[in-house]
């Protein structure tokens, strides 16, 4: 089959290259699925770099132990485990698997579902990481009730995006802050009030504050925040090779231990009742994928260099 491999860390155009390798291997819990849309998220490109340093502590030290990058997906099952009773060969399904940038990629049948028929499997290939991070940080850490004042940083991202329109399912009032050439991107996602970050103040103060990449900090949240204000922070691009970024979330659980606020880092569950909760919201056109581009096979190095220069609208998605 066809896949886009490594065999190295590093930058995209540096170390992906198309090559002919082997199908994957079905475990008797797994499924084997045709790939037929596979989306782009942040994680791919920290997979594929190896940073920061810790993430090679699962994916290989010196170099990555397995070749094929990407984890989104929809396409049609062409082989079960022999443990799997849920799905069977012909089946069309999205969600989360191993090495969907190639033509067939194996998957748990636990972290898919049944593909809606009103999806195209683009739409389909943009939501489970990014949607599954959107969801649990608004439902499950956040707590969104209806009439509560949310601010969503990084509005127009591939997780921003899904959060604005989950809070706005469920009955808050949505700013979006994003970059200047994207305020037109999250008004389409229903926010009430856009904010561009380049001459916009935050303003507030807020019930809620989703943070999905932004770099600032704890106390600059704080003081947009209600006095029992929630903040979730999902991640940021920052923080070297190390942290990568990450020692905001780790930082603001200890800090709510002396405050009134509570300040929360956020790493999604790839549950597969949360799964189906996408594809019901997806649906019934409470929530869709705004999808910036997609790129063949052949260009996935220029996926994830186009997501890692931050121009991306919504989400990419590599179609095979």
């Amino acid at each position: 089959m066809r896949a886009v491999v490594q065999d190295e860390y590093g930058e995209a155009h540096d170390v992906l290259r198309v090559a002919e390798i082997d199908q994957p291997v079905i475990a008797a819990d797994e499924v084997l699925v045709r790939v037929h849309a596979a989306g782009v998220d942040r994680g791919a490109w920290h997979l594929m770099a190896g940073m920061p340093y810790p993430v090679r502590m699962a994916t290989g030290l010196g170099k990555p132990k397995t070749p094929v990058r990407g984890r989104d997906l929809a396409g049609r099952v062409e082989a079960v485990g022999a443990a799997v009773t849920t799905l069977s060969p012909g089946d069309e399904v999205f969600g989360i698997g191993e090495g969907s940038f190639a033509e067939f990629a194996r998957a748990k049948a636990a972290k898919l579902v049944a593909r809606p028929e009103n999806l195209t499997p683009v739409q389909a290939a943009a939501l489970p990481i990014s949607g599954l991070t959107a969801l649990q940080s608004v439902r499950d850490r956040a707590k969104v009730q209806a009439g509560q004042k949310v601010l969503v940083i990084g509005a127009s991202g591939g997780v921003g995006a899904f959060a604005v329109q989950v809070a706005k399912a469920r009955g808050a009032h949505v700013t979006g802050l994003c970059s200047t050439a994207k305020v037109d991107l999250v008004r389409s996602l229903g926010a009430d009030e856009v904010l561009d970050y380049t001459k916009d103040p935050i303003g507030g103060p807020y019930d809620v504050i989703i943070d999905t990449g932004g770099h600032r900090t704890l106390r600059t949240l704080r003081r947009a925040l209600t006095p029992r204000g929630h903040a979730v922070i999902v991640g940021s691009e920052t923080g070297g090779r190390i942290l990568g970024g990450f020692q905001r979330a780790l930082w603001a659980p200890l800090m709510s231990l002396f405050i009134s606020q509570k300040l929360l880092g956020q790493v999604s569950a790839e549950r597969q009742e949360d799964l189906q909760e996408l594809a019901t919201l997806a649906a019934t056109g409470t929530i869709f994928a705004p999808i910036d581009r997609t790129y063949p096979l052949e260009e996935t190095a220029a996926a994830i260099q186009q997501m890692q220069d931050g121009k991306v609208r919504g989400k990419v998605v590599v179609v095979i």
